[in-house]
């Protein structure tokens, strides 16, 4: 090789590596909020450390966890490409910090909830139309038969027409029906629906869904309280695909 083209190739290496760079720093950011005002999930800190993994293996987003809700101002947020929420109760955000969620999510970012995230700001109306329905009561916490309502969807194809899972199974009530995409729901024959506590709607049980708040991307999924299911290859690729859908990254 000459010595004037080895110089150019030389050249040419040095030129890519800082777009490499570039490349990996730029991945998005996802706010994970774990403030809980209510009922606190043992498995908090395992799920933080799964989700960073998840983020690190993705090599398209990088997870911050927090419980501080400073994290939620104006300034803040707009250095996220989505939010997180696994908390509870009525969580000490301030009128500022709630308008600057929503404008969040209206204005084209994501949000994710998981879990008790329905267990969250039953007085704020306008968190029930961000999240589209409110936790109702568990009366099973078992083995159950999940439903993939829409094997085509690429959120779940991969989990094909239905999967067992044993957790903490959720019941939703004032769940916006109309507005939301239903990925999962539970199979009502692998319960006993006579069972204290059960409330039958014509809806059924969702336990996973997206959808739109203004220009942004919303998902929730009920199932998430047991340390099992979050270290389900599933449930880990299920929530890595919702979070780079609520980022409009693939799938």
């Amino acid at each position: 090789m000459r010595r004037r083209d080895f110089i150019a190739l030389l050249g040419g290496a040095a030129a890519i590596r800082p777009l490499s760079a570039h490349a990996q720093a730029a991945r998005e950011r996802v706010l994970y909020f774990t403030h809980s005002a209510g009922y606190r999930h043992d498995v908090k800190p395992l799920s933080e450390a799964i989700l960073t993994q998840l983020g690190r293996d993705s090599g398209a987003f990088e997870v911050t966890a927090t419980e501080d809700t400073s994290e939620l101002s104006p300034a803040n947020l707009g250095r996220y490409a989505a939010v997180m929420f696994y908390t509870s109760g009525e969580l000490p955000m301030s009128e500022a910090q709630k308008a600057a969620l929503l404008n969040f999510v209206r204005s084209g970012r994501g949000f994710l909830g998981v879990h008790s995230a329905t267990d969250t700001f039953y007085a704020w109306p306008d968190y029930l139309d961000l999240v589209g329905g409110y936790f109702n009561g568990h009366p099973w916490h078992q083995t159950v038969t999940i439903e993939v309502v829409d094997p085509r969807d690429p959120l779940v194809a991969f989990l094909g027409k239905s999967l067992q899972v044993e957790d903490e199974i959720y019941q939703i009530s004032d769940f916006d029906y109309r507005r939301s995409r239903v990925l999962l729901r539970l199979d009502p024959g692998s319960v006993d629906l006579g069972k204290a506590g059960v409330h039958q709607r014509f809806y059924g049980w969702p336990l996973a869904w997206t959808r739109f708040y203004g220009e942004g991307r919303v998902f929730y999924t009920a199932l998430g309280h047991e340390p099992s299911v979050w270290r389900d290859a599933r449930f880990q690729r299920f929530l890595t695909n919702a979070i780079l859908w609520s980022m409009r990254r693939s799938p």
